[in-house]
């Protein structure tokens, strides 16, 4: 017979399981003002969102029109998934007549969605990436969705186009994402430390599980797609022939950022998505999916760059800019810096002793 729990170990039970998502947001903003509120009825909004998206994936092989690909465009000139589809749909849903957010805008929308009737009472705006590592869909491998809650500023946006969107990630105030795996992860922060949560089903809630995560300083782990090898600049594969020849490392990489991220932001380490010679800015986008990341790894210690710059410091010039990413572990991150330094500066010496040869 399984022994009897403990009053010390019960009391604790009970208090995490009374660690509802909502109450952990306003624990930590250390308040009850109606800013406070407002800010935890949107966490509890995109819980709800996580869970409806949960619940369609895991019936996923089961329903009709759910995998595979509708006959769309998005305006990446990507072909849309139906999940990608039925994703973005949720958090429209989830927050139409909420009063809680008056913008949205997601990368699989041209312009953000403007909800008129919450625009009276609330100024935030919800930047998300409705489901990351679409590739993973039909093959039944983690997925994601990653967001982030910006205040709006007091400014005219008669045209839509959102200007005001165009800052640095510093004006975040939340950022956080989804994992849907074998169970479902929320990963959140307001600025006080970085906090995951677990769904459970029976009570329909998502329960506190890890807080105060802190990503160890250097990690074993590099995560990047090895594939694109010779499309890097010779920095990047510099450091990729590194690893290989040193111990210690273990290359992991699944094709959807979110586990990516997850797994070093637990464990320590670095992923990585470089430009490449043709397309030196990267493929993933600042707003929707670098930013908030480089906001959680901030807060656990560690650190997000472009290679050259700060993810935080990078200030956008147009809604869905794209940028490379390096991310992690403060020292592995410094170490990728460090090789892009050096080729910076090598090839600056080259250029500079060819036009000393030139004639005058």
């Amino acid at each position: 017979m399984a022994e009897a729990q403990q009053p010390e170990q019960q009391e604790y039970a009970l208090e995490r399981d009374c660690t509802t998502l909502s109450r952990h947001v306003l624990q930590h903003l250390q308040s009850f003002s109606a800013e406070a509120q407002e800010l935890s009825a949107v966490m509890n909004r995109i819980a709800l969102a996580a869970k409806l998206i949960a619940r369609h994936l895991s019936r996923a092989g089961l329903m009709e029109g759910v995998l595979g690909f509708t006959d769309d465009i998005n305006v990446h000139g990507e072909t849309v998934k139906k999940m990608d589809i039925y994703a973005n749909n949720v958090f429209i849903s989830v927050f139409k007549q909420s009063g809680l957010v008056c913008r949205l805008a997601s990368e699989e929308m041209e312009k953000p969605y403007y909800i008129s009737e919450n625009c009276s009472r609330s100024r935030y705006t919800l930047l998300y990436d409705p489901i990351d590592g679409s590739s993973n869909i039909d093959i039944n491998m983690s997925l994601g969705s990653i967001f982030a809650i910006r205040q709006q500023e007091e400014t005219e946006d008669s045209d839509g186009a959102a200007q005001d969107l165009l800052q640095h990630g510093r004006k975040q105030i939340a950022a956080g994402y989804v994992l849907y795996g074998p169970s479902t992860v929320l990963v959140y922060s307001v600025g006080k430390g970085v906090h995951s949560f677990t769904l459970d089903p029976s009570l329909g809630e998502f329960i506190i599980t890890h807080e105060n995560i802190q990503t160890p300083s250097h990690g074993p782990i590099y995560s990047v797609n090895e594939g694109n090898f010779w499309q890097w600049e010779e920095a990047i594969r510099e450091y990729i022939r590194y690893v290989h020849r040193n111990q210690g490392y273990t290359a992991r990489y699944s094709g959807a950022l979110v586990g990516d991220f997850h797994r070093i932001l637990l464990q320590g380490g670095v992923f990585l998505y470089p430009g490449t010679l043709e397309k030196l800015e990267g493929k993933l986008r600042l707003l929707y999916e670098s930013a908030p990341l480089a906001f959680l790894i901030e807060q656990a210690g560690g650190r997000a760059s472009t290679g050259t710059q700060e993810i935080l410091d990078v200030v956008p010039e147009k809604l869905h800019q794209r940028t490379p990413l390096i991310i992690g572990s403060e020292e592995d991150v410094a170490l990728v810096q460090s090789f892009i330094q050096q080729w910076a500066e090598a090839k600056a010496e080259k250029e500079m002793m060819r036009r000393s040869r030139v004639p005058q």
